[in-house]
């Protein structure tokens, strides 16, 4: 398969294009050789004939010279006789002597001399086959008025010059297949030192795809293919470094998943086999379908995000605004769901205003994350504080909790992707990450603190928006 692919590539991407670069230089050639020899035939046709309509004027205006005589004697000696046919034609259109010396043809057909006859210039040119041979014709109208002659004919035969002509184009032909030639001869060895490598590099390949992540590639080239062994000897590394984090990621999922499903489906099949329901009943197993729904929805929409960022796909409307008034919308969407929970949710409010430059449903995102986060990981009595400050440049915003926190050994690890520090808590492992890039692609920072069993404080860096500043 290997030797098939490579072979089918460098047949489209550099045989076939030399070749279609060999044919066209063929036929340009071949078109530019035809077109040089035919016009050197019709220049030397039309000097030769030139000079013989200068002869005629001459005569003409000597009146001792019999003028029908010489015009017989410049037929009959016409000096390039064996090139050329001379023909005199008279007014009713008949050659009544050629320089061969036979008898003209009644029904010689002369379409050059209806041309010139129809021409402004008195010249009229004609090249084709006539009786299965090509000629060259050109008939010019005589100068001087004569009672005999009405035109002088040039006729000459292309047949020897198609034969030049054939000539070269065969040899330029030739040349082409041997350059083809050389081309498949040089490109084979070429070929073959690449086939033999990636059919070794393809194996182990698929020996990793079917999970055999203990495969490796011996290096045996120090080039290119030399670097995809080593490429491919990291991406088995990292695969098997990355597999249980992917089962762990897997499993927290569908435990999450599975949790709103559950409930869902209960009370779904309870208010449909009930039919004696009261009506709080029901409207309590609404509630919970209602809840879950929008659970489930929230961490749908978390996964999208994520393969988005993965993907670089995520899309960012950027445009100016008021980071408070979107922190207090925020506080006050979870004030309800803290008191359920008896967690103090403070918001120090500030009677300031801070623009900055970003994209406000992301940035409303983040912080849903980090207050759910919050009150997600606190007991109850605990508190969750909200605050910003200006620093520099630069605005803060800090959610500070004092719930279960988070220990050293996970700390520096929490933003990674899929990773999570506490089981025990729902979350998919990687709302903190979406978070982390959406504040990175602002030119800001996200930073945790924590300290296990007191609390953790999350802090989000943005710049403050400045009219002068080109803002992308």
């Amino acid at each position: 398969m290997a030797v098939k692919k490579i072979t089918q590539r460098w047949l489209y991407n550099s045989f076939l294009v030399i070749l279609v670069i060999l044919c066209s230089f063929v036929v340009v050639f071949s078109f530019g050789l035809r077109g040089y020899y035919y016009n050197s035939v019709s220049h030397a046709v039309k000097q030769r004939a030139g000079a013989n309509e200068t002869l005629l004027l001459t005569y003409s205006q000597d009146s001792t010279i019999d003028l029908p005589l010489q015009i017989r004697h410049m037929v009959e000696d016409f000096s390039d006789k064996d090139k050329i046919e001379m023909m005199a034609i008279d007014n009713q259109g008949r050659v009544f002597i050629t320089s061969s010396g036979f008898e003209p043809d009644a029904s010689l057909e002369m379409p050059d001399y209806k041309l010139a006859r129809e021409s402004s210039n008195g010249i009229g040119e004609f090249r084709g086959n006539v009786s299965g041979e090509e000629i060259y014709a050109v008939t010019y109208l005589s100068p001087v008025n004569s009672d005999e002659l009405s035109a002088f004919r040039y006729v000459t035969s292309l047949s020897k010059v198609n034969h030049q002509i054939m000539f070269f184009i065969i040899l330029i032909i030739s040349i082409g297949i041997a350059i083809i030639f050389f081309v498949i001869m040089s490109s084979s060895y070429f070929i073959s030192s690449i086939v033999n490598p990636v059919s070794s590099i393809g194996e182990t390949a698929r020996r990793i795809a079917q999970g055999d992540l203990k495969a490796r590639l011996t290096k045996t080239h120090d080039d290119e293919l030399g670097d995809l062994c080593d490429i491919i000897n990291h991406m088995a590394e990292e695969l098997q470094t990355t597999e249980n984090m992917k089962n762990e990621f897997i499993s927290s999922v569908s435990h999450e998943l599975r949790t709103p499903l559950a409930a869902i489906k209960g009370w779904g099949e309870t208010i449909l086999s009930d039919k004696e329901m009261d009506r709080e009943t029901m409207d309590k197993g609404m509630q919970v379908i209602i809840k879950e729904t929008q659970r489930l929805s929230s961490m749908v929409e978390e996964l999208l995000d994520f393969s988005r960022l993965q993907s670089g796909n995520l899309k960012m409307n950027m445009g100016k605004l008021d980071i408070v008034a979107e922190i207090e919308d925020v506080v006050l969407m979870y004030t309800e769901r803290a008191k359920r929970e008896n967690i103090q949710l403070i918001w120090n409010e500030t009677d300031s205003f801070f623009i900055v430059y970003g994209d406000v449903n992301r940035l409303r995102q983040v912080l849903v994350n980090i207050i759910d986060n919050a009150i997600k990981y606190s007991d109850s009595g605990d508190t969750v504080t909200v605050s910003i400050a200006q620093q520099d440049e630069n605005i803060l915003i800090t959610i500070r909790d004092t719930g279960i926190g988070i220990s050293a050994v996970d700390l520096p690890q929490v933003k990674n992707k899929f990773y999570k520090a506490n089981s025990t808590r729902r979350g998919s492992g990687i709302g903190l990450a979406v978070a982390d890039e959406i504040i990175a692609m602002h030119g800001g920072s996200l930073s945790l603190d924590s300290i296990q069993g007191e609390g953790t404080t999350v802090t989000i860096t943005l710049p403050l928006y400045k009219e002068k500043k080109n803002q992308q």
